[in-house]
């Protein structure tokens, strides 16, 4: 194990487990003609591995302590970027790709939802995101409606692609031991929903789990400013009594349509 001062507001917990990180590789579908984006260099034990299983890899580090090493391991097909992903446009992102490509990351808490909106919103080239995150996070991604973990996040991941658990992995695996357990998760996008307009309907889906515990009716009156009598006209009572948590995907894009003039 590199020599290396853990910085806990970068969130730094590091893999070294062989076996495991080539498990994660395969869990992200990437293949020899691919590119990787990957997102948190870390001590590069993924990015070595990224970089010989694919075609080119560019991974952004964002603690400039480990540039040294990690130059120092000279692999081959290999960009280090030293800078902060969530201020880079992703235009300038993605110049670095001929192609389509795919994200592998070891995501900490703080930034985990950030980088998967990123992501799904703001390219069309992503391929796929595979992204190691707590536990509970990885559960609210792979949420079905109905259930306590779904939200926001359950249902955008949805309306972008398909999502699942591949694994899940010990606290124990990591170095520094962090407090939770973890979980891989494999995001494939699909695109199926090209005609909607995709930061309008994320505006509508937070708008309706504003107030997870108030009825489909009060959020939408409260987050849109939608009077009372346009909603009874439009929708039955048996629906707008209901919690957002009870909608599914396609419950949600239906609603869309027809309130999208009202948001």
């Amino acid at each position: 194990m590199l020599e290396h001062n853990f910085k806990k507001k970068f969130g730094q917990n590091f893999l070294s487990d062989k076996n495991l990180l080539t498990a994660i590789v395969k869990d992200s579908k990437a293949e020899k003609g691919d590119g990787v984006l990957e997102i948190g260099s870390g001590g590069g034990s993924l990015t070595e591995i990224l970089s010989q299983y694919t075609k080119k890899v560019v991974s952004y580090e964002i603690d400039k302590d480990l540039k040294q090493h990690l130059l120092s391991l000279e692999l081959q097909n290999t960009i280090f970027r030293f800078s902060d992903i969530m201020k880079c446009d992703i235009k300038e992102i993605e110049s670095d790709f001929e192609d389509k490509y795919r994200v592998v990351a070891n995501l900490p808490y703080y930034i985990t939802t950030p980088i998967i909106f990123k992501f799904l919103t703001q390219s069309s080239r992503v391929k796929s995101l595979t992204i190691m995150v707590q536990k509970e996070v990885a559960e609210r991604i792979v949420a079905n409606c109905g259930t306590k973990n779904y939200g926001v996040l359950s249902v955008m991941v949805q309306f972008y692609g398909k999502a699942e658990i591949t694994r899940y992995v010990s606290r124990k695996m990591f170095y520094p031991q962090p407090n939770v357990d973890s979980a891989v998760v494999h995001i494939e996008i699909e695109n199926k929903y090209t005609e909607i307009d995709k930061n309008k309907f994320y505006s509508f889906i937070t708008g309706c789990f504003s107030m997870r515990r108030k009825t489909l009716k009060n959020n939408l009156s409260h987050s849109f400013k939608i009077k009372g009598e346009i909603l009874d006209n439009l929708f039955s009572q048996e629906i707008l009594s209901k919690r957002s948590e009870n909608f599914s995907l396609d419950n949600f894009i239906d609603l869309y349509n027809k309130l999208k003039d009202y948001i």
